[in-house]
């Protein structure tokens, strides 16, 4: 294995971007809940930071990418406890250290299983919520790993092509968001009762953060500091760009005014589907995506209302639908000149490849969907997953965290 040391630099400055993108994440969904929820949001991202990382270094990064324990199912524990990891990994050239490719990884998981914080917002408790997160990381994020971005999984294997995680990630968050949501039930007052977000500019920092973060997470997937890295950095900005403009645009349409909150949504839809295809479509793709995923995110986060589950803060709308976007695109927008592996229908490359995204799309959703609602089920029936009545309408910071975000006032009362 030959390390080669820019690449190295490149994938450890992106592994702490990806990392960065989690308190992105905190204050994006902390703005936008009730000001007596803030702290608890922002608690929970903190924590599954923590959780998810121990998990994911004990076992998480062997299951999902050391070896194949049959199938192309799940993987081996041969790296177990981050045990071997400056030995080559079999099955991926690495030219960074296999410490720094799981480094790399494990922000994924943690950023993954934050997703699943903004759709139970409000309601969820604290413990039996990062109980769920470590079983969800081993029985949902784990396995569509291996299946995705292992070498040795069974859909990469048939020709998937998931560049950072369309399916990994933003599919799977959607699914089970999803699942969460149902087992949880609606917030109490939803829909009747007004919960209008309580800091726009703290949603609109944490938008732009993860803007940022998104450059580490794109172009880092390309493992090294190359052409490869720099059309999917610029690829990752331009979708942002083209899904807050299909947003804003159709929201003015539709309702007269273009928000702040659509802009910032509209920005996040256009990075989750550019996340799947930043490495296979060339520029013009990238914004023809962000675009597309703009519009599917207004429309999408408007279906909690028809169908009546309680989707706090669109990851359903938002990453599952946008993520399903992309992954679809790149079988459409895959382009050799940007990546000899990728080749779609415009490209000359047929329906092949647009048929295994589209595989990928529904195995990734329904195995996220059931297995997520057993894992929620399970926990709601043993430690009781959701706060009590009082709790809530107390506020979680003050009943479960002892603290306010705010000094008492007219914002605190909230």
């Amino acid at each position: 294995m030959h390390i080669n040391a820019a690449d190295t630099a490149w994938v450890l400055v992106c592994t702490a971007l990806v990392l960065f993108m989690t308190p992105g994440l905190a204050l994006f969904y902390g703005g936008m809940v009730r000001s007596k929820h803030v702290l608890s949001m922002l608690a929970q991202n903190f924590a599954v930071i923590a959780v998810i990382s121990v998990v994911w270094a004990l076992v998480g990064y062997s299951l999902a990418f050391s070896g194949d324990a049959g199938a192309g199912l799940i993987g081996d524990l041969h790296v177990a406890g981050l045990a071997h990891s400056n030995s080559p990994l079999p099955g991926i050239a690495l030219t960074v250290p296999q410490s720094a490719f799981a480094a790399f990884q494990m922000m994924f998981a943690v950023i993954t299983t934050a997703l699943l914080t903004g759709a139970g917002a409000d309601r969820m408790r604290f413990g039996p919520f990062l109980v769920f997160s470590v079983l969800w990381a081993l029985i949902v994020y784990v396995p569509i790993a291996h299946w995705s971005f292992s070498p040795h999984g069974w859909l990469n294997k048939l020709g998937l092509l998931d560049f950072a995680g369309g399916t990994v990630v933003e599919i799977n968050a959607g699914a089970s968001a999803l699942a969460l949501v149902l087992v949880l039930g609606k917030r109490r007052g939803w829909p009747a009762e007004p919960m209008a977000p309580h800091s726009l500019p703290l949603t609109l920092l944490g938008a732009g953060i993860l803007w940022f973060g998104w450059f580490g997470f794109n172009a880092g997937s390309a493992l090294a500091s190359g052409s490869l890295a720099a059309q999917a950095l610029i690829g990752t900005h331009l979708a942002a760009c083209g899904g807050l403009l299909g947003w804003i645009a159709l929201e003015k349409k539709a309702t007269g005014h273009a928000t702040t909150l659509g802009a910032a949504s509209g920005a996040v839809s256009g990075l989750v589907a550019i996340t799947p295809a930043a490495g296979y479509v060339n520029s013009l793709g990238a914004i023809a995506i962000g675009f597309a995923a703009g519009v599917a995110g207004l429309y999408a986060v408007r279906l909690k209302f028809r169908h009546g589950y309680d989707d706090s803060l669109d990851v359903v709308g938002v990453h599952g639908v946008c993520g399903v976007v992309g992954t679809l695109a790149v079988g459409v927008l895959a382009t050799r000149t940007v990546n000899p592996a990728g080749r779609g229908l415009i490209d000359g490359g047929g329906v092949q490849l647009l048929g295994w995204q589209a595989l990928g799309v529904v195995v990734a959703a329904s195995w996220a969907f059931l297995a997520t609602g057993a894992i929620a089920l399970l926990v709601r029936r043993t430690l009781g997953l959701r706060a009590t009545p009082e709790d809530e309408l107390a506020g979680l910071d003050m009943a479960v965290h002892a603290e306010t975000a705010y000094e008492h006032g007219a914002l605190g009362s909230r």
